[in-house]
């Protein structure tokens, strides 16, 4: 008897011995920030109206504002009806938006002009979703007195993304 009680005292100082330590327990806030997706859509193209000139040499530059203003260097004539290209922006409330803009040329099948895009850099979105905000964009022309009369065309590209 006296042996079992020493193998079971012995037992018990044992799982007494091997006991894991108590474990030290915190938690952490976790949250997540959701936005819905940028979107663009466009309301208006942009149109530089109508140029003539003669009588120059170089290049002269065609500058339309954000405004719809239409600005002609000297030798050439403004007409017609000039209106800065438009678009609306859509997202989540509170956040920033980035906008590039990739310009290129115009062209007439042979010829081109040198086309840059003229907008807003960022723009605080102020609304989630519709009716979202509408912006301007302007551009210049870059012509050279060696070009040959016609319609030219192209397009620019606007990029928006989160700050």
């Amino acid at each position: 008897m006296r042996l079992i009680r020493f193998v079971f005292a012995a037992t018990l100082a044992v799982a007494a011995a091997s006991a894991p330590a108590a474990a030290a327990t915190i938690t952490a806030a976790t949250s997540v920030k959701v936005v819905k997706p940028v979107s663009l859509a466009k309301l208006q193209d942009m149109d530089f109206g109508t140029l003539t000139f003669a009588g120059f040499t170089g290049t002269r530059t065609i500058s339309l504002s954000r405004a719809g203003a239409l600005t002609c260097d000297a030798d050439i004539v403004c007409s017609g009806a000039p209106k800065q290209a438009r678009f609306n922006v859509q997202g989540t409330n509170n956040n920033t938006v980035l906008f590039t803009y990739t310009g290129g040329t115009l062209s007439n099948g042979t010829d081109s002009i040198p086309f840059t895009a003229n907008g807003p850099a960022s723009m605080a979105v102020t609304n989630s979703g519709a009716p979202g905000t509408d912006f301007d964009v302007g551009g210049s022309l870059s012509i050279s007195s060696t070009l040959v009369g016609g319609t030219y065309s192209g397009t620019m590209t606007v990029t928006a993304e989160y700050q």
